[in-house]
């Protein structure tokens, strides 16, 4: 019999565990009502003198973008209920990074908040953290598979989104904070920039991809960000068809070499011989 069939021993620990995440989605999403300006606060967008606005930069999406932050959070809420179930109060994956999930929606509402005071260079700092919080989640749930196609879904899905999006946004808004303070890219045109740029989103999209055997949501997000930004670029006052077929092109790459490491890796698990 192994230790994972064992009955797990709760502690205070996975409370206090629990009650985190609890508040910490509370405080998240009461930022992210700010951020839309639903108590009269600057929707992000126009907050900072609209350095993230979708006009702003070469790497800036096109605002229908930011309508996957609806389904994070609404997946970061369900993981919080999630979290709740008896069943979970022990287990060995909300253990090893409930405690970073919590971690990550404090410091997604401090960024709302930094960007909101048009602390721009703070905001940089405060979106690099969470990239890399949601970097060593991402690491931790993938070396542990979910139980379930629900927990796969609710919590690998959700997790998955979340660092996906926020590869993307990281991009937008160190460009932003470049161009306010008037960065003028050593004499380089910004679509080489932006060419540069998006090359590196290519690296570590397929690296993750690698990392994680082919985790389709974390692929989907980045690809939907990429997208917005091909779509950004094609009209407006930041027009550029390099950056749009750049960005269109990498997420293609992105999404397709995730599914066919999926694939593959499914079929390698196939032809391993089955333990009990």
């Amino acid at each position: 019999m192994t230790s994972e069939i064992l009955p797990r021993t709760t502690t205070r620990s996975d409370l206090y565990r629990q009650i985190a995440v609890t508040l910490s989605i509370i405080i998240c999403v009461v930022g992210s009502m700010i951020g839309v300006g639903v108590f009269g606060g600057t929707p992000i967008a126009e907050a900072a003198g609209g350095a993230l606005g979708s006009d702003a930069t070469l790497l800036a999406p096109a605002s229908a973008a930011f309508s996957i932050w609806s389904v994070v959070y609404l997946g970061l809420v369900a993981y919080t209920v999630w979290q709740w179930l008896p069943a979970q109060k022990a287990s060995p994956r909300q253990r090893a990074f409930g405690w970073l999930v919590a971690a990550s929606m404090l410091l997604n509402a401090a960024w709302i908040l930094s960007i909101q005071a048009g602390w721009l260079n703070a905001s940089v700092l405060v979106i690099l953290v969470l990239l890399a919080v949601l970097t060593v989640v991402f690491v931790r749930y993938s070396s542990r598979p979910a139980g379930s196609w629900v927990e796969a879904a609710i919590v690998d899905g959700t997790l998955g989104l979340y660092l996906g999006w926020v590869s993307v946004a990281v991009c937008a808004n160190i460009a932003a904070a470049l161009s306010a303070a008037g960065f003028d890219g050593f004499g380089l045109s910004p679509d080489l920039w932006a060419v540069g740029v998006l090359l590196v989103v290519a690296v570590v999209g397929v690296g993750l991809a690698v990392k994680g055997n082919g985790r389709l949501a974390v692929a989907a997000a980045i690809g939907w960000g990429l997208t917005w930004i091909a779509v950004g670029r094609t009209s407006g006052q930041m027009e550029s068809m390099t950056t749009s077929i750049t960005a269109a092109v990498v997420a293609a790459v992105i999404v397709l070499a995730t599914i066919a490491i999926r694939v593959r890796s499914g079929r390698r698990s196939e032809a391993e011989p089955r333990t009990a």
